[in-house]
């Protein structure tokens, strides 16, 4: 016969409106080394606190962050395995006693004690072991013999009749390679004394008329593949094979397994130990063989337990396919939960490693999404099948069993990144609700019927009442044949009887007639009442409906509201970051306003302290060249009364030489006056030059080659006026201009097609600190590849000086020996600015200019 498999119902199931959240615990493990410098601290039984460690980077107020997580129960370094399956494990156990499945597992960093949690060792077994003692303590004495119990290959059991289970017993018996009852040979010492006697424990309310069996299985899921440790293959150490992989099915009742995975029926702890130690034996020497780090892959121990009830006789398993209930308890040990960059793998192990965290990024996934579409009313598809891990187990988080899960933390500093990671996802996942299983139904089998009905009808109270309703029987002894007294006497005694019973029977016949009359009354009343109760049972199926809709809408927007709540302290939370951003960028901006005020009101302070240095330095050199120019006149007004004076006895010897022949004639006392007049008193010219600034305009540099210079009156010249933006505008009399010219502020191509001359107008400033303009000409001609290119020429600078200044660099030694300045040698204003200057190619003054003099005509 086919058993049930965990989930009986189909996937419409009953609804059940009751959920319990998923219960997390937290286990913290003692540090390595007393020194050690540890980040978790035990606040409570249900809380811890994570500080972060020394030389961890702070928060942006330079702070270090302390969290604190809470926890269904928190269990510290004094924790002992028994307690922790006290609270953890035994409520499973329980359950699955009671047809209820169920799952555990461990998630944390690796070294963080998981599987000693799970496993545990020596003298402190962990939850397998004491799941396992706890099972077998509870059922051991209502165990069916082997085989009874048998799987069919598609999640369910089949039960067998007496001969084929004898006949499979006998087949194992008669195979040497299998080991018979585990209790007779010697237990391996990894897993000897796991749990002391004083420590095993046994459930209540086992059903006495039900037969049990065990079964035990054991895969491994290792870079999204599945493995079977139990499976019997031959070993070859010197050319090993990987082994075959294992695929999830999903049977008649939409619950996944895994299709060809061996399950071993175990008849005691010590055999289900046997069979645990040799997938553990298995999984080593592959991990050995492949290069494989046990600690990157999930392990799942998977216990089923089949219950079905007697037959009336209670020797045999009732052959009822429909009273066989099958439930499982999966014991899961995650692999660690670290970044691949902690693993230090490379190459293949570093790809395995990140499909390994791959598949716990997809059961956070599943776990966030549960928990959006219970806080927030949304029904998201979950991602189950992107892993094996999460597809196996998804039958539970949609309410098929109760689901907990144990977190192991290491509290040394070194986890701290890791261990914020673990416990941001215990606190996610607490938050997860999963709907309760429905308690299956109870069926009272044939033999339990059978046994209270005897019970029943061995009463003696009804027999009783009834013998002494009649009269007592006189003495039935006869003396002798003629006795008349014994014989009538005892037949007047039962017809006495006879009429009593008579009178029974008709008074029975009447209470019954009446008693029918009444219980027909009263099924006719019962009846209207019962459809009257149907009719209120409907009316209060709508209420409860309407009101379970209700219910579901209350706690559909008080999850929204929980939800909003959380969005808003977060928004609170960054909106107080940023008032403090803003705050600090406030009092920064002020700060550099009030610093860039004081810049301001220093430079002000400079600017009016240098505008009164500028000041008092201009009337300065204004006093001092006024002091100058005057001492000049001064100087040159005695050189022309020297020249004067010498030109007049000059002129007195040649009046002499002329009138020897003549009579001498006394000269006029006007014109006497004239020449006194003239010695006495100083040119005005030279007065009137000394307050002008005349421009002068000089060509420096030499050619680049010898120019042929076109006459002006040709016109055919056309030039390129390049003036930059940057050049300032002199007001000066003297200003370059091209007739005929394009002008522009950069050069271009275009331009220089049409012309044949180019001109840039530079401006630099001079050693004096005068301003001075550089005109560099060139010749625009075309190159072989269609473009235009210009040879610079000459160089003409434009420079604006003072006269005044420049005649004080006049050197002394140009005068001649007796005083007098040289002939033809420019030694004062006066003579210098009477000359014309014209530019000219090949003058002897210097390249590229030539001058001609004109003496400057004096007022008679």
């Amino acid at each position: 016969m086919k058993g049930k498999t965990p989930r009986r119902l189909p996937p419409k199931k009953a609804s059940n409106s009751q959920k319990d959240p998923v219960g997390v615990y937290c286990r913290v493990r003692p540090l390595g080394a007393e020194d050690e410098e540890c980040c978790i601290e035990v606040i409570s039984n249900t809380t811890i606190q994570l500080h972060a460690p020394d030389g961890l980077k702070a928060n942006r107020n330079g702070e270090f962050k302390e969290t604190q997580y809470s926890f269904k129960k928190v269990f510290g370094i004094k924790t002992t395995q028994g307690e922790l399956f006290e609270d953890v494990a035994k409520p499973l156990v329980e359950d699955i006693i009671h047809c209820k499945n169920g799952l555990l597992f461990t998630y944390g960093v690796t070294g963080s004690g998981k599987t000693h949690t799970m496993t545990g060792s020596p003298g402190q077994g962990g939850l397998l072991p004491r799941s396992l003692d706890m099972i077998f303590n509870s059922i051991g004495p209502y165990q069916a013999k082997r085989y009874v119990f048998k799987p069919d290959d598609k999640n369910g059991m089949e039960v067998q009749n007496q001969v084929d289970a004898l006949l499979d017993r006998q087949k194992r018996d008669s195979q040497t390679t299998v080991p018979k009852t585990p209790t007779t040979r010697r237990i391996d010492p990894e897993f000897a004394d796991m749990i002391s006697p004083e420590e095993a424990c046994k459930a209540d309310g086992v059903d006495e008329d039900s037969s049990y069996s065990v079964f035990v299985s054991y895969i491994e899921i290792y870079n999204n593949y599945i493995y079977d440790l139990l499976e019997e293959t031959p070993i070859d150490p010197i050319k090993p094979k990987p082994p075959q992989s294992k695929i999830l099915r999903e049977d008649q009742n939409h619950n996944m397994y895994v299709a060809g995975c061996t399950e071993v029926e175990v008849k005691s702890t010590e055999e289900a130990f046997e069979v645990f130690w040799r997938g553990q034996k298995k999984r080593r020497i592959a991990n050995t063989q492949l290069n494989r780090e046990s600690s990157r892959s999930h392990s799942v121990f998977i216990i089923k337990l089949a219950q079905a009830p007697l037959d009336a006789d209670g020797d045999n398993v009732l052959q009822d396919k429909n009273q066989v209930n099958v439930s499982q308890l999966c014991l899961v040990d995650l692999a660690g939960s670290e970044r691949t960059s902690r693993t230090r793998a490379e190459g293949s192990r570093l790809r395995e490693a990140g499909n390994i965290n791959q598949s716990l990024m997809t059961l956070r996934t599943c776990i966030e999404v549960l928990r959006e579409n219970q806080m927030c009313g949304t029904n998201k598809m979950v991602p189950y099948r992107d892993s094996k891990v999460t597809h196996l187990f998804k039958n539970y988080f949609d309410g098929e069993g109760k689901v907990r899960m144990v977190v192991c933390v290491n509290p040394k500093a070194d986890d701290y990144e890791e261990t914020l990671l673990v416990m941001r996802f215990a606190e996610m996942t607490q938050e997860v609700e999963v709907a309760r299983p429905v308690d299956r139904p109870i069926c009272v089998c044939e033999r339990t019927f059978m046994l209270h009905s005897h019970k029943m009808c061995k009463s003696p109270t009804v027999l009783n009442q009834l013998l002494q309703s009649f009269p007592p029987l006189p003495p039935c002894e006869i003396s002798g044949p003629n006795d008349d007294v014994t014989l009538p006497r005892l037949i007047e005694a039962l017809e006495k009887r006879h009429k009593i019973r008579q009178m029974m029977i008709e008074e029975y016949n009447k209470t019954a007639n009446m008693l029918k009359s009444v219980l027909q009354e009263q099924d006719s009343n019962l009846l209207s009442k019962e459809n009257f109760i149907q009719e209120q049972r409907g009316k209060l199926g709508e209420k409860d409906k309407m009101l379970q809709n209700q219910k579901n809408e209350i706690d559909r927007l008080e999850k929204k509201s929980k939800m909003l709540e959380y969005k808003i302290d977060i928004l609170q939370k960054t909106t107080n970051i940023y008032e403090e951003d803003k705050r600090s960028l406030q009092h920064e901006l002020e700060s550099r306003e009030q610093r860039l005020q004081r810049e301001m009101s220093e430079k002000r302070r400079m600017e009016a302290r240098m505008q009164g240095i500028v000041t008092d330095s201009k009337l300065k050199w204004e006093k001092e060249c006024e002091r100058r120019v005057n001492a000049k006149q001064l100087e040159m007004q005695n050189k022309l009364w020297v020249k004067d004076e010498k030109l007049k006895q000059l002129k007195a010897i040649v009046t002499e030489g002329k009138t020897e022949n003549r009579q001498p004639q006394r000269p006029s006392r006007e014109k006497d006056k004239v020449p006194a007049k003239r010695s006495a008193s100083p040119s005005p010219v030279p007065v009137r030059l000394t307050d002008i600034f005349q421009p002068v305009f000089n060509a420096t540099g030499p050619p680049v080659r010898p120019l042929h210079r076109r006459s002006h009156s040709a016109g055919g010249e056309r030039w390129v006026d390049h003036k930059p933006n940057t050049n300032v505008d002199l007001d000066t009399v003297l200003q370059p201009n091209l007739p005929n010219a394009i002008k522009v502020n950069a050069p271009s191509e275009k331009a220089l097609s049409k012309c044949d001359k180019y001109v840039l107008t530079h401006q630099e400033v001079a050693s004096d600190g005068e301003i001075q303009t550089k005109l560099i000409k060139g010749e625009v001609f075309k190159t072989r590849g269609g473009g235009q290119a210009v040879q610079f020429t000459d160089i003409e600078t434009l420079k604006q000086e003072n006269p005044v200044a420049a005649s004080r660099k006049r050197r002394s030694s140009e005068t001649g020996p007796d005083g007098e300045p040289k002939e033809g040698d420019w030694t004062d204003v006066e003579t210098r600015c009477s000359v014309a200057v014209e530019m000219r190619a090949g003058s002897n003054l210097g390249p590229g200019y030539q001058h001609h003099g004109y003496p400057k005509r004096r007022k008679p």
